[in-house]
């Protein structure tokens, strides 16, 4: 019967995932036009964002942490964990003068764990990658007195389907040793178009058109070590890295002439007669290294910080040679940091009431180096900072958790474009015994 219920978990969950494969957001990100768009982990899951982004020393027998995979080894004998999380986030862009609202929600992530052996671990999930969703129309007169239009736009993103073993090397009361390994699964699809018409009648309408098909694997690494100091306190830390990878992506680039009033094809112009349109770029992930340290009270609070260090963030796409039909990006990648500080009074699941057991944290979060924009004056490069807040409030049975979290961060500044963001996160992690024989029936 338990093996029944297991497989029907299962197999809604992989429906869920492909079903949220094609979903993204639906509000405008300026940003969001430069490589594969932007990405909102960690700060978009509850678990996370609550403590400013910290995530490299985290764990827990009754959630799961994606960040290091060496924290899937704190899941428990007998018992499965099931987390989800939801968000709802809150927008304003501001370039000048000018000012734009827009609110969305969305799921954040799916992840279930469960044990195979007392040493070996499993999760599995899916979050999203990044996301691409954006419309800028430029609007001139000429001298000829027309009024040219250019409308660039761009939709879809990425999700990431993984797989992660913990390993359970050293397991005592005074230390421990965990290392752990994720294997992901990039998917996604990506459309960008960018249009040229006139109010001239004799002018024909030009579309250039790039549609990306992302199925590409990834890899990351991490090590989590915990040392006894006395009989209160607990030293931790945490190690993440992720490989430098060189891949490939298909895609499909055009570019033709249209007709306003129906949108219909009526020349292609790019690729030339018997060439073909589908070609495949270049996706690179950079070698990236995550350091975490975190001190540890008797499981009463906690104080923890992480840093992080890459040769750019996220992933970096580059055109195939003869396919650049947009012509140079106005972005170029260099060093990425990020560092997050963060307190957490811890949950106590024994504590002699309900307010007592309740668990709440703050952080704060510096990322240095997102995008570089160039520009005539020489560009500028886009930071992103914020705080975040949660409360974990235990479930009446087990060891199940309700976090809700809120986080504020701001991207960029007016100059070329700050976005101010509100996201507000709930996520459910049940954990149940679902392993243990009954004595009696």
């Amino acid at each position: 019967m338990r093996n029944k219920k297991l497989i029907i978990g299962l197999l809604g969950i992989i429906g869920l995932m492909n079903l949220k494969a094609e979903a993204q957001n639906g509000f405008n990100l300026p940003y969001s036009q430069y490589g594969l768009g932007i990405s909102e982990l960690p700060f978009n899951m509850p678990m996370a964002a609550r403590m400013g982004g910290v995530v490299y020393t985290r764990s827990g027998n009754n959630y799961i942490n994606p960040f290091n995979a060496a924290s899937y080894g704190s899941i428990e004998m007998e018992s499965f964990v099931f987390d989800i999380g939801f968000n709802v986030q809150t927008c304003r862009m501001k370039r000048g003068d000018m000012k734009v609202k827009d609110a969305d929600g969305n799921i954040s992530y799916l992840a279930v764990g469960m044990p195979v052996t007392k040493w070996l671990k499993v999760a599995v999930g899916l979050m999203p990658y990044s996301t691409i969703d954006y419309l800028t129309v430029v609007q001139n007169k000429g001298t000829d007195g027309f009024t040219y239009r250019t409308e660039a736009s761009g939709d879809g993103g990425a999700n990431e389907v993984f797989a992660g073993l913990g390993f359970n090397i050293i397991d005592n009361k005074k230390n421990s040793l965990r290392a752990g390994v994720n294997v992901g699964y990039l998917t996604g699809k990506i459309v960008k178009l960018l249009s040229y018409n006139s109010s001239d009648t004799n002018f024909v309408p030009e579309r250039k058109a790039k549609d990306l098909r992302l199925g590409n694997p990834i890899l990351d690494f991490g090590v989590q070590y915990r040392q006894a100091l006395g009989e209160n306190y607990t030293l931790g830390v945490g190690l993440s890295y992720k490989p430098y990878m060189k891949m490939k992506v298909k895609e499909i680039d055009l570019i033709y002439t249209y007709l306003t009033s129906s949108e219909s094809l009526l020349d292609t112009i790019f690729p030339k007669q018997g060439e073909s349109a589908e070609t495949r770029g270049q996706l690179e992930q950079a070698s990236t290294v995550g350091i975490g340290l975190n001190l540890e009270h008797n499981g009463r609070w906690q104080v923890a910080a992480d840093v992080t260090f890459g040769k750019w963030h996220g992933l970096r796409y580059t055109e195939p040679e003869g396919h650049t039909i947009f012509g140079e990006s106005a972005m170029r990648c260099g060093a990425y940091s990020s560092y997050a500080l963060g307190f957490e009074k811890m949950v106590n699941m024994d504590g002699s009431n309900y307010f007592s057991r309740i668990g709440w944290s703050l952080g704060a979060h510096l990322e240095q180096g997102l995008v570089y924009v160039t520009s005539i004056d020489g560009g500028k490069r886009v930071d992103r900072w914020g705080v975040g807040a949660g409360f974990c409030l235990p479930m009446r049975k087990g060891r199940s958790l309700l976090t809700i979290s809120v986080d504020y961060n701001r991207m960029g500044d007016v100059d070329i474009m700050q976005r101010d963001c509100v996201t507000f996160g709930i996520a459910i992690s049940s954990c149940e015994r679902w392993f243990v024989k009954r004595k009696y029936n």
